[in-house]
C-alpha cells in the first residue's frame, strides 16, 4: 500500500525529544512487532520490522535509552507476510529490558496489553504509543467507502489499550477481530486524518484529506450523473407509455373522438419527446400545459370507459412491458 509506506516513512523520521514520549513509542513498537521470547531459558526481547532503516533506528533507541546492544538479523517473514523482515533482538539483559519497558510485570509475567503508566500518560505519550504501534503493524487504505486506518494487535488486551489511548486523544477507534487477529480500526474520514496528524504524519494527513475531498467531489458528480440518467430513462419510458395509450384511445373511440381531444392526442403522437409545455406551443391556437394535460386525460378516460362498456382491452393494455415501472 503506497499510503502505508508514506505514513511509515514520515513517522520513522520523527525524533521526539521528550524522554517519556520516546519510551512510549519504543515500548509500543516492541509490543506490536514481536514482544517477548524464551531463548535458551532466558527472556529475550525481539521486534520483527519491515525495513532495515526502522530496525536500525530501534536498535539505536534501545542503546541510547536503556544501554543495551541488540542483535540485528535479516529473517524470513512470519505470520504469512510476504518478503523478508529485519529482527532486532536483545538476549543479554533481555529480562531487565522487559521489566524496564513494562513488557514483564514485577512477578515476571508478560503484560498482555500495554503498561498502565503509558496509557495514562500525557497527550504526547499517547500519540507516541500510536506512532510506535503503527510503525510496527499499521496500514492505511485509500479514501473511499472502505477507507480504514488499521493496526494489527498481538492480543485483545493490547487492542483495548490502544483504543483507550485513542479515546483519550479524542479519536473514535474500535477493536475488532478479523480472521482471528485482533485489530484496532479507525474508519471515519475525519478521524483518520486526525489520527495521522496526532501521530505526527502531518504531510500525509494533508495529502490524504485532499485525496478524500477529490473522491467525494467525484462521487457527488457521479451520483448527479446517475440521477440525471435515471430521470431521462424514466422520462423516456413515460413518453413511450403515454403515446401507446393515446394511440389505443384513438383506436377505441374512432370517429367518436371530440375534435379538441383528437387535436391533443395527435399533438402527443406528432411530438413524442416534447414536454406538455412544448406541445401547447405547437397547438393552434396555443394552449397552456395544463390545458394539454387535461385534454389528454379526458381522451384516455373516455376511451377507457368505452373499452369497459364494449368489453375490449383498455388503453393501459397498449403500454409495452416495463415502460410503466
Amino acid at each position: 500500500m503506497p499510503l502505508t509506506a508514506d505514513v511509515k516513512a514520515e513517522l520513522a523520521a520523527i525524533r521526539d525529544p521528550r524522554p517519556t514520549a520516546r519510551v512510549a513509542e519504543l515500548t509500543a513498537l516492541l509490543r506490536f512487532s514481536g514482544g517477548l521470547h524464551s531463548i535458551a531459558g532466558r527472556v529475550a526481547v525481539e521486534a520483527e520490522l519491515e525495513s532495515d532503516g526502522l530496525a536500525r533506528r530501534v536498535a539505536r533507541d534501545l542503546m541510547e535509552i536503556y544501554g543495551v546492544r541488540p542483535e540485528l538479523a535479516h529473517v524470513q517473514a512470519s505470520g504469512g507476510r510476504a518478503g523478508g523482515h529485519f529482527a532486532v533482538r536483545v538476549i543479554d539483559g533481555g529480562e531487565t529490558l522487559a521489566r524496564q519497558t513494562g513488557l514483564l510485570d514485577q512477578r515476571r509475567r508478560p503484560v498482555r496489553g500495554l503498561p498502565n503508566k503509558l496509557t495514562t500518560g500525557a497527550r504526547p505519550d499517547l500519540a507516541a504509543i500510536w506512532r510506535g504501534a503503527f510503525l510496527a503493524a499499521g496500514s492505511l487504505s485509500d479514501p473511499g467507502r472502505s477507507a480504514a486506518l488499521e493496526i494489527s494487535c498481538p492480543s485483545g488486551e493490547a487492542a483495548m489499550a490502544l483504543v483507550g489511548a485513542a479515546h483519550r486523544l479524542g479519536i473514535a477507534a474500535k477493536a475488532r477481530e478479523v480472521r482471528g487477529v485482533p485489530r484496532v480500526v479507525v474508519r471515519d474520514g475525519e478521524a483518520i486524518r486526525a489520527t495521522l496528524a496526532e501521530m505526527g504524519a502531518v504531510r500525509t494527513a494533508a495529502e490524504w484529506e485532499q485525496l478524500r475531498q477529490r473522491r467525494e467531489v467525484r462521487a457527488g458528480v457521479n451520483r448527479l450523473v446517475n440521477f440525471d440518467d435515471a430521470n431521462l430513462r424514466r422520462s423516456a419510458q413515460a413518453a413511450v407509455a403515454a403515446c401507446a395509450r393515446v394511440e389505443r384511445a384513438l383506436e377505441i373511440l374512432g370517429d367518436e373522438v371530440p375534435p379538441h381531444l383528437r387535436q391533443a392526442g395527435e399533438l402527443r403522437l406528432a411530438h413524442r419527446d416534447a414536454s406538455l409545455d412544448e406541445l401547447g406551443h405547437h397547438a393552434e391556437p396555443p394552449l397552456t400545459k395544463d390545458a394539454v394535460a387535461g385534454r389528454i386525460r379526458r381522451l384516455l378516460a373516455m376511451a377507457d370507459k368505452k373499452a369497459e362498456l364494449d368489453g375490449v382491452p383498455d388503453t393501459e393494455s397498449a403500454v409495452p412491458a416495463g415502460d410503466d415501472d
